[in-house]
């Protein structure tokens, strides 16, 4: 392992904001220090802050570990003219999201209840009632959106927002201003980061876009109940969340513990209502027959011990399933599934007030 091999991969690491331009290509590389099976590379940004700091740090330290496994990988950043740079994160307002009336998170404190789903599809049946409604694809590690509604591909850009500043463009298709970390790395490329820089990133992801003004931003959260959440709330004016679960008890135990999160004397937001997922299965011959393939009543028993409301069921239909990898939300169909997710709209509506 050589300066000069080092060198070579980050010409993969390339700028979505920069004409596709690699990080050697734009100067960005300060430097290459190797000490054993320790690689130091040094980022050089303008002082103007890069809307994409914290996705080119990540992405410079993961193509060098993809390429030499084993290795350690530290990433330093400086400005141009080598001053100490700011501890990423800290130096973002709240302007950007002040247009916004209502910021909610989707969370669950468990994977593959379909968060995402749920997310997504209430986003656009918001928008179909006439609201004005945002999405931010939160769940740094596995960033699903892109996909879910048929604008994998698409390259948000940045503009000049004053005083040095640049501001990412949402992504805009069925009503709904979209971003995503997903929107800036191929598919299969894993984020491997650590807690702080996969925060930084976050609220990169949030408070640098230019959402203008909306009704609703959703914040499609990333399982669990760790520092990510815990940094989102602190940092970031959410109202309240959704709280999405399946009806079993295996996946009920996980999401409690979603919902005493967001009631932590520390955290204390709101939670407006239970979101049971799959809460049955009805084939599409027989769009009157009910299986309860995972239970029956979870998301009911669940709302009731915490006092809050149930606010939807959605039924697992096929069409569910085939729209979200198609990239055409549930959302905007007339059949159950689109009914579902209306109604669930409506619900959350009458309890945000």
């Amino acid at each position: 392992m050589t300066e000069q091999e080092i060198l070579g991969v980050l010409t993969e690491v390339v700028h979505p904001a920069r004409g596709s331009k690699n990080i050697i290509e734009l100067g960005m590389v300060g430097g290459v220090e190797i000490a054993g099976d320790k690689v130091t590379v040094t980022l050089a940004f303008p002082k103007r802050r890069d809307p994409l700091t914290e996705y080119l740090t990540g992405s410079t330290r993961a193509t060098i570990i993809r390429h030499f496994p084993g290795v350690e990988v530290a990433v330093r950043q400086v400005v141009r003219d080598e001053a100490p740079k700011k501890k990423p994160g800290l130096d973002l307002g709240l302007e950007e999201v002040s247009g916004v009336k209502h910021i909610i998170g989707i969370a669950s404190g468990k994977g593959g209840v379909g968060k995402s789903t749920v997310s997504v599809n209430l986003a656009v049946a918001l928008a179909r009632l006439g609201y004005k409604v945002g999405l931010a694809d939160a769940d740094i590690y596995g960033p699903s959106v892109p996909i879910m509604t048929g604008t994998e591909g698409e390259m948000p850009l940045a503009e000049e927002a004053g005083e040095g500043k640049e501001v990412i463009l949402p992504v805009e298709k069925y009503g709904v201003k979209w971003m995503s970390i997903g929107y800036f790395a191929q598919r299969e490329q894993a984020f491997i980061w650590r807690g702080p820089m996969a925060c930084n990133a976050l609220k990169q992801m949030i408070l640098q876009v230019r959402w203008g003004e909306l009704d609703f931003l959703l914040i499609d959260m990333p399982p669990g109940t760790g520092d990510i959440h815990i940094s989102l709330m602190n940092d970031i004016p959410v109202e309240g969340a959704l709280v999405v679960t399946t009806p079993q008890p295996i996946a009920l135990s996980d999401v409690e513990k979603s919902v005493n999160m967001f009631r932590n004397e520390h955290i204390s937001k709101k939670v407006f209502g239970i979101v049971e997922n799959m809460a049955w299965f009805t084939p599409a011959e027989l769009p009157e027959n009910k299986y309860f393939i995972f239970g029956k009543g979870g998301g009911a028993l669940l709302a009731e011990k915490y006092g809050v409301e149930l606010l939807g069921q959605i039924p697992i239909v096929q069409s569910i399933r085939e729209c979200g990898d198609s990239g055409e939300p549930a959302a905007l169909s007339s059949g159950p599934d689109g009914v579902a997710f209306l109604q669930l709209a409506e619900r959350l509506l009458q309890v945000v007030g």
